[in-house]
């Protein structure tokens, strides 16, 4: 890796690495035991297996810089990767490993300048908004040889491209789910209205007609209760709003080839027109211009809003400290015009080595990696501390309850995100702006659409041109 080439680029595009989350962070639930210990539900011929990284031989220090991607143990941000690394140095003694937690406002700057000054950390774990940039910006170390063919079978084609630039594997996917959205049950039973929503179905399709009626359900007998949210303030929890519109449009956010936005069409722009009338009749949030996707999920925790559009099992397990209204929220697929099968993103976490220069550091990396993913004990219970599924296919029935195993059949739903995309983190500043532009009606959604679209195979063409340069 040639430093100084690596520092002009990340200074360049430091202000298009913005932070990535699929919503905004959740406060870390507690658990009343001291000490996790491992367990080992999924079944015994279905344990992570994976080719053995080299073993440094000398002792080697590594850093691990991590977002709180793990639930707190006794409310204690960083305790859980404690016990992961004494946990892991019992087989390893001779890498040392040190932790630095990062908070989820202000870890992406803090890494942007660490990267910017050549301090970046050994281990980051991370989402692949940020991961594939780094990748196809030269900055991470490639990791294909942690994958035996029998694990890349195990994986899904869209993790994969997920993980990967080019078909090299940068990032280890780790935990994983559907993004989806959510309905307080509680609310349609106290209403009388439960039969609106789609529960009876074992995928839980349905359509955007009986979409409408239990939103017009909800205006009508529980007014003060706001029918669904939308926002559309910041980057934070974008996958919600494309999960939205996509299906409400019956389009794909990106081409086929992921090459170019393919949006702007006739659904399109009757998705967007879907918004403006939405927020016409009383069912959509007001203010949602001026919304964030924090302000969104506590409307929803608080019991003040019925639908919210930015869900998953992953982000339910998060959000459960936060909901001070006593109510079950369940996941429900986005609405589709024809109500047969949706498209939904996926919710995916890994782990990635940055390339510092430093082989053994790089082989310690790859080992450490290795334990948290695979280890036959603690790689279980680590992934239950996210609250995730696995992102293995074998991985199964690690967890109780009717939502986990609604979000295990939604994988069937799941497709390629457009984080893969070159220019990525330059397209998700504009989607925002496009959306405000609606609610606001200062441009109308064929107008809007047009512009994002223009600017959007900009940040392709010119991601594209950068990645194939390095």
């Amino acid at each position: 890796m040639h430093k100084s080439k690596q520092k002009s680029l990340l200074l360049a595009i430091t202000a298009l690495l913005l932070t990535f989350m699929t919503a905004c962070s959740g406060s870390s639930t507690s658990n009343s035991d001291n000490n996790v210990q491992p367990t080992t539900q999924a079944k015994a011929s279905e344990k992570p297996v994976a080719e053995e990284t080299v073993k440094p031989a000398d002792p080697v220090e590594i850093t691990w810089w991590n977002f709180p991607n793990f639930t707190a143990l006794d409310g204690e941000v960083g305790k859980f990767e404690k016990q992961l690394i004494a946990a892991f140095n019992e087989k390893h003694p001779n890498i040392t490993v040190n932790l630095e937690m990062l908070t989820f406002d202000g870890g992406p700057e803090k890494l942007n300048v660490a990267i910017a000054t050549d301090t970046a950390p050994d281990v980051i774990y991370d989402a692949p908004g940020r991961i594939i940039d780094w990748a196809k910006n030269g900055l991470l170390a490639p990791i294909d040889d942690m994958f035996t063919p029998e694990v890349r079978g195990d994986i899904e084609r869209a993790i994969i491209e997920q993980s990967s630039v080019d078909g090299t594997m940068y990032m280890y996917p780790f935990n994983t789910g559907p993004f989806t959205m959510a309905v307080n049950k509680t609310l349609f039973e106290d209403i009388g209205a439960l039969d609106l929503l789609p529960l009876a179905s074992e995928d839980r399709t349905w359509s955007v007609e009986q979409f409408e009626a239990a939103l017009q359900a909800v205006k009508e007998k529980a007014p003060d209760v706001i029918p669904v949210g939308f926002f559309a303030k910041s980057q934070a929890g974008d996958q919600g709003t494309r999960g939205f519109i996509t299906n409400l449009a019956g389009s794909t956010f990106l081409n086929d080839t992921n090459d170019a936005i393919a949006l702007n069409n006739e659904g399109g722009v009757a998705a967007l027109e879907w918004i403006l009338n939405a927020s016409e009749q009383g069912w959509l949030a007001e203010g949602a211009s001026s919304m964030a996707a924090s302000d969104h999920n506590d409307l929803f925790l608080q019991g003040k809003m019925a639908f919210a559009i930015n869900y998953s099992a992953v982000l339910k397990t998060q959000f459960a400290p936060n909901k001070t209204s006593d109510f079950e929220d369940v996941l429900l697929p986005y609405p589709t015009v024809d109500g047969k099968a949706p498209i939904l993103e996926p919710f995916l976490g890994g782990l990635s080595i940055f390339d510092n220069g430093n082989a053994e550091k790089i082989e310690a990396s790859k080992a450490f990696i290795d334990f948290l993913v695979n280890d036959p004990e603690w790689s279980i219970t680590a992934l239950k501390q996210t609250g995730g599924l696995s992102a293995r296919n074998s991985v199964t029935g690690i967890y109780d309850g009717s939502e986990y195993a609604y979000s295990e059949l939604a994988r069937k739903f799941i497709t390629t995100p457009p984080t893969i995309a070159d220019g990525y983190a330059e397209i998700r500043t504009y989607w925002f702006p496009a959306l405000q532009q609606v609610l606001l009606k200062a441009a109308t959604p064929a107008d809007a659409l047009a512009e994002f679209e223009r600017l959007g195979n900009e940040a392709i063409a010119k991601g594209k041109q950068n990645r194939e340069s390095n």
